[in-house]
């Protein structure tokens, strides 16, 4: 892959050098900082145009205090730790040494195909940059920034790729100040509200209106933060991935863990051991892959322009019997069965009593229920434009498959399109993107993705129990949320009341918001400046 290396000055390399594993490279992990330092950094990160060391050289740099620290040198011990970690984890096999040491690292310049790669683990965390907050028309190395895979540019398709892209990026480029001027004119400015305020809302509005033209080549960084076993395992599933952009980015990041936590990292390229996992990883893939070709052959008979859809593929008719027997379990002596037979007897009332006594008074969606509600939970198989999918995507806690990124289901497009009178324009760029992946999927079946504009729709799955169904309909369905992934999100808890008929449990999920917000980010943003107004007097 082509990946554009960073310059600084020889002050500024002096200044990053003791932080940061490498100067030049997309992939970089943090050392010698503080934890919130780190946090508040990768917290910036996900708002800002900006490379992670140039924000770092840009905001925090000169406000750090390292008095005191002049004698301090985490080399001491290190070799001793690295032999003690060896005699306990070959000699014993405890893998979960590997769990005791952490890494934030830097994944820069990663196409939004590798991202949900990266963010596929559930024991890791991640800040991915945002398109709400970020305008793609800026260059990288004096080029859009997307990602240019060697193997398709140097095939007779590269000047195609290169020349389609390019054209959905003038065309994403010329729609934002016409969006923007849309966005003026239907949304007059509030006296009340400041210019600040005013402005990031209005340009929030024109982005997430034209976030569905980006193609899934459109590059994007990502903050991450994981144990070492994590690691291993993201790394070895990266190696096994079909994708060499997925494949090259793993020996990126393997080359900069090794630099802060190498015996953690020892058994991924040895060939008895990590090579042994990922043939594992692969051989299984194939099979399958061949079976199902076998099988059924490659059918891809779906309809175009399917609608938005959220279906409730399994759910357990007994659900609400078996949370309350589980809120009952741990306050009793009695064995699980026999419990769920006393409340198989029990009065819909006094069941009713006890999830409400369980539930409590939320004051806030932060105040969630124990794990007596991860007695059940649901299947949901869902069609939604592949932005949302991007942001659904990153709930970890839940178990998630999605099928590739095809223009085969069609689009929908965005009301606020159709109002400024773009509409025409904005479905040329979506063809392009239609044409250059059935151009590039023969030779590149799966690089073809990259192609395939985020506005397009992917069908995927996600099976949570009764908590984690809490935790995301009503964050997702919150007033600051994108129309496109608020509408899953209050899908799911309608079908939860009303196909599973668990009543009492979508009643719980009290903050789960269906009104209509047409400045979405508004209310937010007059939030933080209220905050940054009383931090300010303080």
């Amino acid at each position: 892959m082509m990946y554009v290396s960073e310059s600084f000055t020889q002050e500024e390399s002096a200044a990053l050098r003791p932080y940061f594993t490498n100067l030049e490279g997309p992939v970089f992990a943090l050392t010698n900082l503080p934890e919130v330092v780190r946090g508040a950094l990768f917290a910036r990160y996900s708002r800002s145009d900006k490379s992670l060391r140039r924000l770092f050289l840009d905001e925090f740099v000169g406000d750090l205090d390292i008095s005191g620290d002049e004698s301090f040198d985490a080399t001491i011990g290190l070799q001793r730790a690295e032999d003690l970690y060896q005699k306990v984890f070959f000699e014993y096999g405890d893998d979960s040494v590997a769990q005791l040491g952490g890494v934030h690292l830097a994944c820069e310049q990663a196409s939004n195909i590798l991202t949900k790669i990266l963010e596929w683990g559930r024991l890791m965390a991640y800040l991915e940059q945002s398109t709400r907050y970020i305008p793609y028309d800026t260059r990288l190395g004096g080029r859009y920034r997307y990602i240019r895979p060697n193997d398709i540019l140097e095939s007779p398709l590269g000047a195609r790729y290169v020349g389609d892209i390019d054209s959905i990026f003038d065309g994403y480029s010329a729609l934002i100040p016409q969006m923007i001027e849309w966005a003026k004119e239907r949304y007059p400015k509030e006296p009340l509200d400041s210019d600040f305020v005013y402005k990031q809302t209005i340009k929030a509005k024109a982005f997430d209106s034209l976030r569905g033209l980006l193609p899934a080549s459109t590059l994007s960084n990502v903050g991450m933060y994981g144990t070492g076993q994590a690691y291993e395992s993201l790394l070895l599933r990266m190696k096994a991935n079909p994708l060499p952009e997925a494949q090259e980015y793993a020996q990126l990041m393997l080359t900069e863990l090794r630099k802060v936590i190498p015996s953690f990292l020892a058994r991924v390229d040895r060939p008895d051991r990590g090579g042994a996992w990922v043939n594992y990883l692969s051989d299984t893939r194939d099979d399958v892959d061949e079976d199902i070709e076998r099988i059924f052959g490659s059918d891809h008979s779906v309809g175009k322009n399917e609608p938005t859809s959220v279906t409730l593929t399994d759910f357990d008719p007994e659900g609400e019997n078996k949370v309350v027997s589980a809120i009952i379990y741990s306050r009793s002596h009695k064995r699980e069965a026999e419990i769920i037979k006393d409340v198989e007897k029990m009065s819909t009332q006094d069941k009713l009593d006890i999830l409400l006594s369980y539930v409590g008074e939320r004051e806030n969606r932060r105040h969630k229920p124990g794990r007596a509600f991860e007695r059940t939970g649901y299947r949901f198989d869902i069609l939604s434009d592949y932005g949302a999918f991007r942001d659904l995507q990153r709930h970890r806690m839940l178990t998630i498959e999605w099928q590739q990124l095809t223009p085969y289901h069609g689009y929908d497009i965005p009301e606020s399109i159709v109002e400024a009178g773009v509409q025409d324009k904005f479905e040329s760029l979506l063809s392009i993107s239609s044409n250059l992946f059935d151009a590039l999927s023969d030779r590149f079946p799966v690089a073809a993705s990259y192609g395939v504009s985020l506005q397009f729709k992917i069908r995927y799955v996600m099976q949570m129990n009764v908590r984690e169904a809490m935790h995301l309909t009503e964050l997702r369905s919150a007033p600051q949320g994108h129309p496109a992934y608020r509408d899953v999100a209050q899908q799911m808890h309608t079908l939860i009341k009303d196909k599973a008929g668990h009543v009492a449990l979508a009643q719980a999920m009290k903050y789960v918001d269906y009104e209509v917000y047409e400045l979405e980010r508004l209310g937010s943003e007059r939030a933080a400046e209220k905050k940054r107004s009383q931090a300010n007097n303080v």
